[in-house]
């Protein structure tokens, strides 16, 4: 009998383990991607097409993983004057986090960034977002987070943006910038929805977060290590311009 408890603890104790080990994957690949991406020294060539200021702001569109994440990177570009996190591709109805997070609404975690076009172009914009912001070439996931909610998408305001990411994402296709396809897609804004409040500015009031650390940080880094022209040291908040 003693033996029977001792086998019965033993194989208790190895499934504990094995399932331990199981929960932990996610966050081990998520851990290494990031350390694989904040390593990366590859500056993805400017838009051969792009666009010439004409008005002094423009807002872009952008879907691409959590949105903690590109809201954070783009809050440290020069040009930018606001970020805000929400929700785009949906109805208005089911723009809430709740209802997102089941990835059956269309809408995509998104980002509205505000910018000056005199000071930084759409063109540059894509190239921050392509090569530091997040992976283009991951379908409906980013790192951990998998689901239609997490996809790669630029909604376009103006037929410009439009045709600067498409020839965008021909151009870099054409290098072979990626080892794999781009999987970005491309369609028109047709509403934007801000998230709730708790999430505006979350990489930065959650910096100790192990989720920040880990996925996004390394995001902000790699900005400034590619792109120290466009890096700004102070982040453009949303919850200081209340």
């Amino acid at each position: 009998m003693d033996r029977q408890r001792s086998s019965i603890s033993e194989i208790a104790s190895l499934l504990a383990r094995l399932a331990a080990a199981l929960l932990a994957l996610p966050l081990l690949g998520a851990i290494v991607l990031g350390l694989a991406r904040a390593d990366d020294s590859r500056a993805l060539p400017p838009p051969t097409m792009d666009e010439h200021a004409a008005a002094t702001t423009e807002t872009a569109v952008l879907a691409g993983g959590c949105f903690w994440g590109l809201q954070g990177v783009f809050e440290h570009v020069k040009g930018v004057t606001k970020v805000l996190s929400g929700y785009s591709g949906g109805e208005k109805r089911t723009a809430d986090y709740d209802t997102v997070s089941t990835g059956r609404t269309g809408h995509a975690e998104s980002v509205q960034i505000t910018f000056d076009p005199r000071a930084i172009s759409y063109g540059e914009l894509l190239r921050v977002y392509f090569s530091t912001a997040h992976d283009p070439t991951e379908l409906n996931r980013q790192g951990p987070d998998e689901g239609t909610q997490y996809r790669s998408e630029i909604f376009f305001t103006t037929p410009m943006q439009e045709k600067i990411a498409r020839v965008y994402i021909a151009q870099l296709e054409k290098a072979h910038a990626f080892a794999v396809p781009i999987v970005t897609r491309v369609e028109p804004a047709k509403g934007f929805y801000p998230a709730e409040g708790y999430h505006q500015d979350y990489l930065i009031h959650h910096p100790d977060s192990l989720y920040i650390q880990v996925n996004d940080l390394p995001k902000i880094a790699r900005l400034k290590q590619l792109y120290p022209q466009l890096y700004r040291p102070s982040p453009v908040m949303v919850t200081a311009s209340r």
